[in-house]
C-alpha cells in the first residue's frame, strides 16, 4: 500500500479543527474518517496482480543514438486502472521518460513508450517494472514490482568509418586500378605487357615472349586473400581515458576501421580480445558480414583491472592463422614494463609475420610540455617529457628488431593504421 500526496494534505488539514478544540473525541472522528476514505480508495482501486506486460526488446542501437523500449501492459481484473508505472532500466541507459501515467479500462491493453538515449557502451538492463494503481479518491494506491527483464545492446559508433571512402580509393588503386608494379615475393600475376626500357630484365616471361616473337613482362599485383589477426588488449592499461573516451574504446575504433578496410581488400581478418582469457572473438570466415560480427563482439567489452598475459598471446596467434600473416597488437606502450612483456612478445611474433603495435598517445602530454610558467608547470612538463622519452625509447627498440609501431592520438590513430596497413601491402609485405 501507498499514501498519495493527496492523504497527507488531507491529514493535516484535518488537525487544523484538533488544535482548534482539542478534544479526544474529535481526533478520533476526523483520524478515522481519514483512514476509513483511504481504505475505500484502496478496495476501489485496480489490483496490479491483475496486470500482464509484455516487452517488445529494444535490440541494438549505436552509442549516443535513440531507441524505444516498448511496453504492452494488459489490465487483466475488473476495475480501472489508474497510476503510474515506473520502468527500471539503469542509469547510463538515458531512459527519458521512465516514469509515465496509466489509465487502463478493465479488460483493455495500452501500449507505452520509454524512449532511450544511451550514454554508455555494452548490455544495458531493465530487470523489472513497477506499477502503482490509485483508487478513485486517489488517496492511497496499491503498488507490485513485476519481473519483465530487458535488455539494450549499445554497440560501438564506429566515427572512423568517415575514413572509410579513401581509405578504400587508396587500395584499389593499389590493387590494379593505378599502374602499380611489385617486385619480389608475396605478389600475385595479373597480366602480361610488352617490355619497355627500364623494366626489370627478371619480369620477363620467355615463353610469352617466344610465342610473340617480342619481349614480354608479366606485372604483378598484391597479394589478396592475405590474413590480418588483431589483438585487442583489455587488461588494466586500457581503462584509462584519453579525452573523451577510455582507451579501450579508441582501440575498437581502429580495429574496426582496419578490419572493414581489409576485408573490402580481399584479406581474412581475424579478431581476438585478450588480457589474461579470450572475451571476444570475431572473424570474416564466419557466417555474416565482418562489421557486424565485430561491433557484436566488441559491445559488451569492458577494460578489466588485470595484466594482461603476454606469453599466451603467440599461442593464441598461431590458433587463427597458421600461415605468415599481419599481426597488429592494439595496445599500450606504457603499460607494466615493455621489456618483459611487450617486447619479448613482439619480437618473438615477428620472427614469423608481420608485427604492428597500435598505440594511442595521451595528447595531453603535449599540453604538458608547454606550460612551464610555474613550478609546478614545470614539474608537469618534466614528467610529460619523461613519459614521452620512455615511449620513444620503447618504439626504438621495437624498429630495431623489425616491428612496425603506430603510435598517435585518438583521432588519428584509426586512420593512421590504415595508413600503415596499405603501405605494408604496397611494399609486398604481405
Amino acid at each position: 500500500m501507498a499514501v498519495s500526496g493527496r492523504f497527507v494534505l488531507l491529514a493535516l488539514v484535518g488537525l487544523v479543527p484538533v488544535l482548534l478544540l482539542p478534544r479526544w473525541g474529535t481526533f478520533f472522528l476526523v483520524a478515522g474518517t481519514l483512514v476509513a476514505l483511504a481504505a475505500i480508495d484502496l478496495v476501489l482501486a485496480g489490483s496490479p496482480r491483475r496486470i500482464r506486460i509484455v516487452r517488445r526488446e529494444p535490440g541494438n542501437v549505436t552509442l549516443h543514438a535513440t531507441a524505444e523500449s516498448v511496453l504492452t501492459v494488459t489490465n487483466a481484473g475488473g476495475r480501472r486502472l489508474r497510476g503510474t508505472l515506473r520502468d527500471a532500466w539503469q542509469p547510463s541507459a538515458g531512459a527519458h521518460n521512465p516514469v509515465q501515467n496509466m489509465d487502463i479500462p478493465a479488460g483493455e491493453s495500452r501500449r507505452v513508450t520509454v524512449r532511450l538515449l544511451p550514454v554508455r557502451r555494452g548490455d544495458l538492463k531493465a530487470p523489472h517494472v513497477t506499477v502503482r494503481s490509485f483508487g478513485p479518491l486517489l488517496l492511497a494506491a496499491r503498488q507490485r514490482t513485476i519481473d519483465c527483464p530487458g535488455m539494450l545492446r549499445v554497440l560501438p559508433p564506429f566515427h572512423s568509418r568517415r575514413h572509410l571512402p579513401s581509405k578504400l580509393r587508396k587500395l584499389r588503386e593499389l590493387d590494379g586500378k593505378a599502374a602499380v608494379q611489385i617486385r619480389g615475393a608475396g605478389t600475385e600475376f595479373d597480366s602480361l605487357r610488352d617490355y619497355v626500357r627500364g623494366d626489370d630484365v627478371r619480369s620477363i616471361d620467355w615463353r610469352a615472349t617466344a610465342r610473340r616473337s617480342a619481349v614480354v613482362v608479366r606485372t604483378w599485383r598484391p597479394e589478396r586473400d592475405r590474413r590480418v589477426v588483431m589483438v585487442l588488449d583489455t587488461s588494466r592499461t586500457t581503462a584509462a581515458r584519453i579525452g573523451d573516451e577510455p582507451r579501450l574504446d579508441t582501440g575498437m575504433e581502429a580495429a574496426l576501421l582496419l578490419g572493414v578496410l581489409a576485408e573490402r581488400g580481399g584479406d581474412r581478418v581475424d579478431f581476438l580480445a585478450f588480457d589474461r582469457r579470450t572475451r571476444a572473438r570475431a572473424g570474416s570466415a564466419g557466417k555474416g558480414n565482418l562489421l557486424g560480427q565485430l561491433v557484436q563482439a566488441m559491445a559488451p567489452l569492458e577494460a578489466e583491472l588485470i595484466e594482461l598475459d603476454w606469453s599466451a598471446i603467440p599461442a593464441h596467434v598461431r590458433s587463427l592463422s597458421a600461415h605468415r600473416s599481419l599481426v597488429v597488437l592494439l595496445t599500450s606502450l606504457e603499460g607494466g614494463a615493455p621489456e618483459e612483456g611487450l617486447i619479448p612478445t613482439a619480437v618473438q611474433l615477428a620472427r614469423r609475420h608481420v608485427v604492428v603495435v597500435a598505440a594511442v598517445r595521451d595528447p595531453q602530454l603535449g599540453l604538458m610540455l608547454q606550460e612551464r610558467d610555474t613550478a609546478a608547470g614545470v614539474f608537469r612538463a618534466a614528467a610529460a617529457e619523461r613519459a614521452l622519452l620512455q615511449r620513444a625509447a620503447v618504439t626504438a627498440e621495437l624498429r630495431q628488431h623489425g616491428v612496425e609501431v603506430v603510435d598517435a592520438e585518438p583521432q588519428e590513430l584509426p586512420p593512421r593504421l590504415a595508413d600503415m596497413y596499405i603501405r605494408l601491402k604496397a611494399a609486398g609485405r604481405l
